[in-house]
Parts: structure tokens; C-alpha cells; sequence
């Protein structure tokens, strides 16, 4: 079941258990904690199932039509059960509502890890489309690919 959560320290302890438990994905310490700081006051979704956590994803306003997903985080043994899906669905209505027109997200691009393609696949599956690659955002081993989405 996907919720919206509103107090500060409840997301970030949402995105702490969840981001701490994905280390292919979140293996840089740094970065970990600047995206489990980052959910405090941004717009936050999480999946629960019999008071299991499964997964969450935030939303952060890039501009006055646009906004992009901040951070995702999935368990594994739920990917392909329709929790990412249905995270995504409540941003995107979320999004809808405040008046955004496009979405945004960025991740690593495909054929550099495993685990990225996943995510790749996913954006894909949810109507994102490739924008840009930024080699150098992230570090040569972590390329940067941007996708958008008109909403």
C-alpha cells in the first residue's frame, strides 16, 4: 500500500532503512546521506506491506513546470511485484495536480552496472524517454542519464 508521509523524520527514517539495504545501488556513503538528509521536506511516498517496508520515492521541484524524482529506492525482492509502479503512479498524480508538466530522473547510464540497467528498464517501462548524458557528472565509472517524461 503506498502512502504519503508528511513529518520530516519519518522520511528520513524511511529512506535511511530502505537506501542502507540497497548497496548496489547506494554503495557511496556520501551520497546516501545527503539523499536520506535530502526527503525531509520534499514531497514523499512509501509501500508498506503487513507493516513491511518495501520501497519509496521522493519528488523535488527543478523549475515551475518541472520536477524530478529525487531518490527511489525499492528492495530487490520486491522489483517486478508493481511497487516501483506504484510509487511512481502516486508521484506522477502528485505532479499532475500541483500543475507540473514534465518529469525528470537521473541515474547511471545503461551498460555500466547491472543493477543500473534494472532502473534504466524501469524509467523506460514508466514512458520516460532518454534526454541527455552527462559522462562527467557523476564520475567517468558513473555516467549520468537523464530521462524525461511529459505529464
Amino acid at each position: 500500500m503506498v502512502t504519503e508521509i508528511d513529518i520530516p523524520a519519518l522520511k528520513t527514517a524511511v529512506a535511511s532503512e530502505i537506501l542502507n539495504r540497497l548497496p548496489a545501488w547506494f554503495g557511496i556513503p556520501e551520497s546516501t546521506a545527503e539523499y536520506i538528509s535530502g526527503v525531509a521536506d520534499l514531497p514523499f511516498w512509501a509501500d508498506t506491506d503487513a507493516e513491511m517496508l518495501r520501497g519509496f520515492i521522493a519528488l523535488k521541484q527543478t523549475g515551475p513546470k518541472a520536477a524530478e524524482i529525487y531518490v527511489m529506492g525499492v528492495l530487490p525482492e520486491y522489483h517486478r511485484h508493481g511497487v516501483g509502479r506504484g510509487l511512481f503512479e502516486a508521484l506522477e498524480q502528485y505532479a499532475r495536480d500541483k500543475g507540473y508538466s514534465y518529469l525528470q530522473v537521473k541515474t547511471v547510464s545503461r551498460g555500466v552496472w547491472e543493477s543500473y540497467d534494472i532502473t534504466n528498464d524501469f524509467y523506460t517501462a514508466m514512458g520516460f524517454e532518454e534526454l541527455d548524458r552527462l559522462p562527467e557528472l557523476w564520475g567517468k565509472e558513473n555516467p549520468c542519464q537523464i530521462y524525461v517524461k511529459a505529464i
